[in-house]
């Protein structure tokens, strides 16, 4: 079967690159781009040694067409119109946000413009989620944040263990913000400091953490979300804390999150004790995961570290297409990562 990748000069597109490479049953189509077109994508993505001489296109219906599965690796409302253009034939897989919200208000808040209506949710691990994926001919590709805020709290709400007001703090490596030029993501800035954006509920994650949390609550579940820009290049840490249920105890929050988690090949709920790094999780398509009940302030706190590239976005793609085409779920994508 033959995949295109739309974006494949950015961040997302090479992760996805990188991956495919190693995918026993997907070949490597078309590859597009905007400003990029027309040149090698050797001169984009120089890891990609097996790629190199491969001419960018343009990315045009007629360029997507005839392939089994298209990413789409484009900037936020860019995808719908590319999408909307592609037929029936294929399997499209949209990593940006153009079709994660299910509410037209909320889009409207965070993003603007028209609202091109949602599509399956690709992030396999929430409840059910896996038998809507495995017929799935649209995927809308989790932002990078709530999948790991997603996996990390998920089990709190299907088991009853928490109320439904969370805090989430969480730090980003910054390819998180793609290769656009930007002053702030200079080397010279980001090196030695660490700094917060997006405060105050204005983050465009923000309601697609809701979103996601709410389904498995079973209701509405608020976030107040304060991101930050670490100075690394690739890697999330989450610390995501809500009010303990009542009654609620420290082993039944350790039973409830081993239960959740005990048969998922990509989520590891660490030993007891231990604590996520980012590190452990660079390249591969793997959560690291610990939590505990904080019994003096009565919360439970969850910590997450996944790679924001790979089960944060790229492999998080692979692995909800590997359902789709009726392939095993662990197909092309790497458990172990990369150290030191």
């Amino acid at each position: 079967m033959r995949a295109a990748i739309a974006g494949a000069s950015g961040y997302a597109g090479g992760e996805l690159l990188r991956l495919l490479l190693s995918h026993p049953e997907l070949e490597i189509g078309a590859l597009t781009a905007a400003s990029s077109a027309g040149g090698k994508l050797g001169e984009h993505q120089p890891h990609l040694p097996q790629l190199a001489d491969r001419t960018i296109l343009e990315t045009t219906p007629e360029t997507l067409q005839g392939h089994d599965v298209v990413f789409l690796a484009l900037p936020h409302g860019h995808s719908a119109e590319v999408a909307a253009a592609i037929g029936d034939g294929a399997i499209v897989v949209d990593c940006g946000a153009d079709h994660r919200l299910t509410d037209e208000r909320a889009w409207q808040e965070f993003y603007g413009g028209q609202h091109a209506g949602s599509w399956p949710y690709g992030l396999p691990e929430l409840p059910g989620q896996r038998e809507i994926l495995a017929t799935a001919r649209r995927i809308a590709v989790p932002g990078c944040y709530p999948t790991a805020v997603a996996l990390a709290l998920f089990p709190a709400f299907q088991y009853g263990l928490a109320e439904p007001d969370v805090v989430v703090v969480a730090a980003s490596g910054t390819s998180g913000a793609g290769k656009s030029l930007k002053p702030n993501l200079l080397g010279s800035e980001v090196m030695g400091s660490v700094s917060a954006y997006g405060v105050g509920g204005v983050h465009r994650h923000t309601p697609e953490m809701e979103q996601s949390l709410g389904a498995v609550a079973g209701g509405p579940v608020r976030v107040s979300f304060t991101p930050t820009l670490a100075p690394m290049s690739r890697g999330i840490l989450a610390t995501c804390t809500a009010p303990a249920a009542p009654g609620v105890t420290a082993n039944a929050v350790r039973q409830a999150y081993e239960a959740a988690f005990a048969k998922e090949p990509f989520v590891r709920l660490l030993p007891e004790g231990a604590w996520p790094a980012t590190a452990m999780t660079y390249g591969a398509n793997t959560a690291a995961l610990q939590v505990t009940l904080d019994e003096r302030s009565n919360r439970l706190v969850a910590v997450i570290a996944i790679d924001n590239l790979t089960k944060g976005t790229a492999g998080g793609a692979i692995q909800s297409v590997n359902l789709a085409l009726g392939l095993p779920e662990e197909t092309g994508l790497p458990l172990t990562g990369v150290a030191p």
